[in-house]
């Protein structure tokens, strides 16, 4: 995949189909114009995912993130246009003009029913209709999905999240919540508890659901696995940063600095202080089991 970050200098090579938006998290309602920009790559065109917006912080999806994700959705060009003067200033036909035609070369633009773009805005899906004769291109529109009587958004799903609602996140996003990292060496006090942890330092920008603990799956080393995860500051250990800690069920081998990818699947208990190691001791015991139950690991 062809991947344009910070730069308008970016361009396609031949006819695309091309979807616009801020994809912000990714979530169904953005799949949705993925999947219809790389149904018509059939036609020998290549699929072209513009985003111009800045990257909302605290973000659901790390710039990396994001760029793996519409890769693996089997998209050709990803844009990541940059809030350049000279692309906001744009008036929406010169936008057409400039941006889709000339540099992108679209004989598709699928956007979603309330997408604007231009200066000030201006520009909206009823403009972009009324342009598709005179610049040779058509125009699909893509009606929002919904959930539960509600249109999905990336401000649901935030909402979802800050609840610890892991079940309703997932079913938005058509995947679980996800966070990543580098394994870390941590202080070492569950390997001598008897129950190892792999340890990841969130990056500082992504949102996180509640302090508490998860049962979550784990990719790692080209692996998943089933696990109990805590997010959370450990106050019975140190409680001094954020951290996210995991432990796998059969799971035996040394990751240190490799990466590992946390799928959040449901919300358990909040963290809590204990009043010794022994009791912390028993309740990761608890949390173990309970875990066995939800995955069915014997």
């Amino acid at each position: 995949m062809k991947y344009f970050e910070n730069t308008t200098d970016f361009f396609c090579d031949g006819p695309s189909a091309v979807t616009l938006g801020k994809f912000d998290g990714l979530h169904r309602g953005h799949q949705k114009l993925i999947r219809k920009i790389t149904e018509l790559k059939k036609e020998g065109l290549e699929a072209v995912v513009f985003s111009l917006a800045p990257d909302e912080r605290p973000y659901l999806l790390s710039p990396e993130e994001k760029r793996r994700k519409v890769e693996a959705f089997g998209i050709d060009v990803m844009i990541r246009c940059p809030f350049a003067p000279e692309i906001l200033n744009m008036e929406p036909e010169q936008f057409v003009l400039e941006i889709l035609k000339q540099k992108l070369h679209a004989s598709y633009v699928v956007v979603g029913t309330d997408w604007r773009f231009g200066h000030e805005r201006k520009g909206d899906v009823t403009l972009l209709q009324s342009l598709q004769k005179k610049y040779d291109y058509e125009v699909i529109v893509i009606e929002k999905e919904c959930c539960r009587g509600r249109e999905i958004s990336s401000t649901f799903v935030k909402q979802a999240l800050a609840g610890g609602d892991m079940e309703l996140v997932e079913e938005l996003l058509g995947y679980p919540y996800e966070v990543g990292g580098i394994v870390q060496h941590g202080q070492r006090l569950g390997r001598r508890l008897g129950m190892p942890t792999v340890n990841l330092i969130p990056e500082a920008e992504k949102l996180l659901p509640p302090c508490g603990v998860y049962y979550s799956d784990v990719q790692a080393e080209g692996q998943m696995y089933h696990g109990v995860t805590n997010i959370g500051y450990k106050p019975t250990v140190d409680g001094s940063f954020l951290g996210v800690e995991t432990y796998l069920y059969e799971f035996h081998q040394e990751i240190y600095g490799k990466e590992a990818t946390v799928g959040l699947r449901h919300y358990s208990r909040p963290e809590q202080k204990f009043d010794s190691i022994d009791a912390l001791k028993y309740q990761m015991q608890k949390d173990i089991a309970s875990g066995k139950e939800y995955f069915r690991v014997s």
